[in-house]
């Protein structure tokens, strides 16, 4: 199959198929763009931004934090996603860790940005931004096709910078408009609420094909149940209720479910109703 690294249970969404191979997964995604794939080293993308950041064994003391100061400690490069091994620690608690680097530690708006990129330039782009409510510092819900006149240039000009030459989709995310991660490959957890005119653009840009640009995101939210312990029999019967199914998640530690809501405001309902949110 063209697309390659798709998990089983979101095959269905895959269609039409494209003629070239396209990455889903970022291991696929690094083996098929040799030209782009220094994108996926976290440490450099913090630096290039400005960021304060050095590999585990430099002590961030010496580069001016104080100790009580947090900091962010997360792999170099992670093919694997799902934040792994990404945690807030002190500045004088930086273990000396292979691999891994430190960052300062950034607020803001926590948004996941897809672009449809042509030759380096951005030709469509789906905004998403995270929820203010956190759990270890994951957000409960992604708000799915928001507007983002403060996001959407810096998205762009990044893209420019970085990415000559490239053709395909990318995901580019920020907190407060500064970079934390890029991907040569979308937010495929997000592909749902992009409409039906967004796969056959993708597949015919890839293969070179005419198409029409997809129009603005109709949007949705994306839920987390984040826990150790299955779905309690309560908790079935209010996402039944809501109209939705709970997607289990094997692949990220503790999450428990993944929900899906068309409609905004009957999600943040279902997440008062779960308690997820105060």
């Amino acid at each position: 199959m063209p697309f390659i690294g798709v998990l089983p249970e979101r095959m269905g969404l895959f269609s039409p198929q494209p003629i070239r191979d396209v990455a889903v997964s970022d291991a696929a995604a690094w083996r098929l763009n040799p030209g782009h794939r220094r994108i996926y080293d976290k440490l450099e993308l913090a630096l290039a931004a400005g960021l304060r950041a050095a590999p585990c064994g430099v002590d961030p003391r010496d580069l001016g934090f104080a100790a009580d100061e947090t900091v962010f400690v997360k792999p170099i490069i992670n093919l694997a996603g799902m934040a792994l091994q990404a945690r807030a620690l002190r500045a004088d608690a930086i273990p000396m860790e292979a691999g891994s680097f430190w960052c300062e530690r950034l607020e803001g708006v926590h948004s996941s940005s897809d672009c449809l990129v042509r030759d380096g330039a951005v030709i469509w782009h789906a905004p998403t931004r995270g929820s203010d409510i956190k759990d270890r510092e994951r957000s409960i819900y992604w708000d799915v096709g928001v507007e983002s006149p403060e996001i959407e240039p810096a998205v762009i000009a990044w893209v420019e910078r970085h990415l000559a030459g490239y053709t395909g989709l990318c995901n580019l995310e920020m907190i407060g408009g500064r970079p934390i991660e890029a991907h040569l490959r979308g937010s495929n957890g997000f592909f749902d609420f992009y409409g039906p005119g967004f796969m056959p653009a993708w597949v015919a840009l890839m293969d070179g094909e005419p198409f029409e640009i997809p129009p603005p995101v109709p949007g949705g939210l994306v839920i987390s149940v984040f826990g150790t312990q299955p779905l309690t029999p309560q908790q079935e019967a209010l996402i039944a209720a809501a109209g939705l199914a709970a997607q289990p998640d094997p692949h990220t530690p503790d999450r428990i479910a993944i929900l899906r809501c068309h409609d905004k405001s009957v999600g943040l309902e279902l997440c008062r109703a779960l308690r997820l949110l105060p």
